[in-house]
């Protein structure tokens, strides 16, 4: 009798699932919050150079012109040098060019309202394109050591970059809006927070085999893939800048709906754009990533037909919409650039990443000749077309993880 109790008691004691995570995890967990929020940082100083532009036109006499070459200073740099960044952290180990990136970006947009200049000014928004650029191939590469490759950790990543975008903006009209373009320097604080944040991660030295996701670190580079991929990166960062610019003007003049309001929808896009980024994660640990990739591409092209074409309080809805289908390759483009350059995971990450908003900066400019040309609501049309080319870029391309376990099976 006594036996069989303890038997039962045992049974009963070990059918419990262990809620506890082994250190490795909680490891791998703290680490990659730690970068994550470095990338809040570097990325909410990305979004507060865009949100500085109408205050350096109304509080420092600058013409639209005179602004939109600030912006482009900004884009160009970040985008030549991030990919040669990434060429040289494949060859050499430069953590530390991660607290410094982070110190840079938000050093360069602190000090703009503190000059008159315009060189001064271009200068300044180069030194902060050179602090995001430095960040993201070191970075991304560092999240991948601590995650393991795991996809929701790797989402962390990348969410982290989402917050920071769409607070910077926020940040930027309250600051500058009540205190006037002599606070820039209070936008520093995100960055000094953030260098603290990857210098703790830097003396704990918390790395996890990147190995993990599936995919071996010995493999041969596949550039075709990511070449293939990149296309599909190239149009997403396309449609992703043009909206995060007119969004606002198209909802105040072409769908009737009050300035105040209108601001809201980039904020609405952008934090949307986040949870995307999080579902993207999740869903890569049940389906692969190419397949997700092609079914978002897919699906935004209606989303965004509606969003550009059918008039009334229904275009609140397609944003909402079109920003999870446009966010949710996000992380996953990430991951794959990795796994398809193995070898050259800083490289992969300097273009993914470069490639996800610097190209829409240098494009932008044409959609507002257009808009300039034909109106605003016609210029945006060519957008619904590039999820398009993206799907086809990306038709029959595997997932180099499915393909790894396929050959192990």
């Amino acid at each position: 009798m006594m036996e069989a109790m303890s038997t039962a008691r045992l049974k009963h004691t070990t059918i419990k699932p262990s809620t506890r995570r082994s250190p490795e995890e909680t490891t791998a967990r703290r680490g990659t919050l730690l970068i994550a929020y470095g990338h809040t940082t570097v990325d909410f100083s990305q979004g507060a150079i865009a949100a500085l532009m109408p205050f350096l036109v109304l509080q420092g006499g600058y013409s639209y012109s005179a602004a939109a070459g600030v912006m482009l200073t900004f884009s160009l740099v970040s985008s030549i040098i991030q990919p040669v960044l990434g060429i040289m952290g494949d060859k050499w180990r430069m953590r530390w060019l991660i607290p410094v990136s982070v110190f840079l970006s938000g050093a360069g947009i602190a000090a703009i309202g503190l000059v008159d200049a315009y060189w001064a000014v271009a200068l300044l928004a180069s030194a902060a394109g050179i602090g995001v650029a430095a960040f993201h191939p070191a970075s991304a590469s560092r999240a991948r050591e601590v995650s393991g490759g795991d996809h929701v950790l790797m989402s962390w990543y990348s969410l982290g970059g989402n917050f920071g975008f769409a607070l910077g903006p926020v940040i930027v009209a309250i600051t500058i809006g009540v205190f006037g373009l002599g606070a820039t320097p209070l936008l520093m604080i995100p960055a000094l927070t953030g260098t603290v944040a990857v210098l703790v991660l830097n003396k704990y030295g918390v790395a996890q085999p990147a190995t993990k996701a599936g995919v071996d670190t010995n493999h041969r580079d596949d550039w075709v893939s990511f070449g293939r991929m990149s296309i599909a990166i190239l149009c997403r960062s396309i449609v992703f800048v043009g909206i995060g610019t007119f969004i606002v003007l198209f909802m105040h003049e072409y769908r009737g709906v009050q300035e105040d309001l209108a601001n809201a929808s980039l904020f609405i896009f952008y934090i949307m754009g986040a949870f995307g980024t999080a579902i993207g994660g999740h869903l890569a640990r049940r389906w692969n990533r190419t397949t997700l990739l092609r079914w978002s591409y897919l699906l935004s092209i209606p989303l965004l037909a509606g969003m550009f074409l059918i008039p009334g309080p229904i275009a609140w809805g397609f944003i909402v919409l079109v920003a999870l289908t446009l966010y949710v390759p996000f992380s996953l483009q990430v991951t794959l650039g990795q796994d398809y350059l193995p070898q050259h995971m800083s490289t992969a990450s300097g273009v993914t990443l470069g490639l996800a908003v610097s190209v829409g900066g240098v494009a932008t400019p044409l959609i507002g000749a257009l808009a300039d040309r034909v109106g605003l609501e016609y210029a945006l049309l060519p957008l619904i077309a590039l999820p398009a080319v993206a799907f086809i870029a990306l038709w029959g391309l595997q997932d180099p993880s499915t393909r790894v376990i396929e050959v192990r099976n």
